[in-house]
């Protein structure tokens, strides 16, 4: 107990002196569970949908001339690009870690009061552009990565499964290089309203209408008084 303790105290006072380094510190902390949540909900996604015929589905989207931000080929990796079913796999993780992350960074990390709708607006909208620059990065980078550790140094199912983490690791990182600028905007605290006076305002009311008679009785009685003789 002393231990916690004592870490509690050196904790705040840090962040007290430190109160931006405080939340970054945080907000890497926060990120890391997240990371590795994404790190065992991926493969396990991945391995349902990877049992259906979603594999063989291809799934474009979005296109740039010739390139599609959204690229996922028919047929399982390396030779395809994990179709359809790829897509959801990797998806799915990232939405369930980002409402997860959503409500840490607000309520632990910034300790936020301002209005949760108008902040989770705001997030979802910078999701979604951080999705489709991740997404177009991926096109670039995921078929070399599948296609070094499946078949180039040999690796087969080992392989894959460390791919799908070096995978899940850049959309994670690129999140977390992105996000806490966006946080430190949409995850603000509003200063608390201050009282003007420490008693209820029923007892300064009270308080002054007390007043207001005491006041009023001393003035009748002033006035009823004879004028003192000289």
């Amino acid at each position: 107990m002393k231990l916690i303790r004592a870490i509690s105290e050196r904790w705040a006072a840090f962040e007290a002196a430190r109160p931006t380094l405080a939340q970054l510190v945080l907000f890497v902390a926060m990120n890391v569970g997240v990371t590795l949540l994404q790190l065992v909900l991926m493969p396990v996604l991945k391995a349902i949908f990877g049992v259906t015929s979603l594999v063989q589905v291809p799934f474009q989207a979005l296109p740039l001339g010739d390139f599609f931000i959204f690229d996922y080929a028919a047929g399982p990796l390396p030779a395809g690009g994990g179709g359809l079913a790829y897509f959801l796999a990797v998806q799915l993780t990232l939405a369930i870690a980002q409402v997860i992350n959503f409500f840490l960074q607000r309520n632990v990390t910034f300790k936020s009061n301002s209005d949760p709708w108008w902040a989770a607006l705001w997030y979802a909208i910078a999701y979604v552009v951080i999705t489709f620059g991740a997404a177009a990065l991926q096109s670039v980078y995921k078929a070399p990565v599948y296609e070094l550790l499946i078949t180039t140094w040999g690796l087969g199912a080992s392989g894959e499964a460390i791919a799908d983490m070096a995978t899940m690791l850049i959309n994670a990182l690129i999140s977390c290089a992105v996000f806490f600028p966006i946080f430190k905007v949409i995850f603000r605290r509003e200063p608390e309203t201050l009282r003007s006076s420490t008693s209820p305002p029923s007892d300064r009311a009270v308080g002054t209408l007390s007043g207001e008679r005491e006041g009023g009785s001393a003035a009748e009685a002033a006035a009823t008084q004879p004028p003192a003789r000289r």
